[in-house]
């Protein structure tokens, strides 16, 4: 896992220079776009069940970016669409990882309510940093649409997605792999 650590903090501070105009300009088409500061954190959940601040530009009208709860209460923004699909809403974290709080490949960070409550051997998961990217971010890459599609979307989180998604990290954690990891990167480029 020290290779992991070392190529998470070497390949974000050299993406950096690169990703960094581009975040602030996204930050300043967001904010004109929502009327409101186009940067947010987001309360989640990482490695050993610590809560951190997981950054991300602001993709919808309203004090909240759930796209679990709030999907039916805020207007996701033409423009914060477009962030979504491309995830380019996602670059700031590579602050994330520079902190030592994520890393470029792992399970998604959950919200509260969610990974915290991971019980038996679901908790393995919890054991490694989360990812911006992993298997299960790549199998339910079109999970905003899955949701937007059902009539009870948390229901539907919670009695499908989740599980699912429960079950790729656990395989993730146990099976891992450096060269793995460079494959999870590349079939999210």
């Amino acid at each position: 896992m020290w290779l992991k650590t070392v190529f998470d903090y070497v390949f974000a501070l050299f993406l950096l220079p690169f990703l960094l105009p581009v975040i602030f300009i996204l930050v300043v088409i967001s904010t004109l776009d929502t009327a409101q500061l186009g940067w947010f954190g987001h309360d989640r959940i990482g490695k050993n069940g610590r809560h951190f601040s997981i950054y991300k530009i602001r993709t919808m009208k309203g004090h909240s970016d759930n796209p679990i709860s709030t999907a039916k209460t805020h207007q996701i923004t033409r423009i914060g669409r477009f962030l979504r699909q491309t995830k380019l809403d996602e670059l700031p974290q590579i602050f994330n990882i520079l902190f030592g709080q994520m890393s470029f490949v792992g399970p998604r960070p959950d919200v509260a309510g969610y990974a915290d409550l991971l019980s038996g051997e679901d908790r393995l998961i919890l054991s490694v940093k989360p990812g911006i990217t992993g298997p299960a971010q790549l199998a339910f890459k079109n999970e905003d649409e899955l949701l937007s599609e059902q009539l009870d979307p948390v229901q539907y989180n919670d009695e499908v997605i989740w599980p699912q998604k429960v079950a790729i990290n656990r395989a993730y954690v146990q099976n891992w792999s450096f060269l793995k990891d460079i494959g999870y990167i590349l079939k999210t480029i």
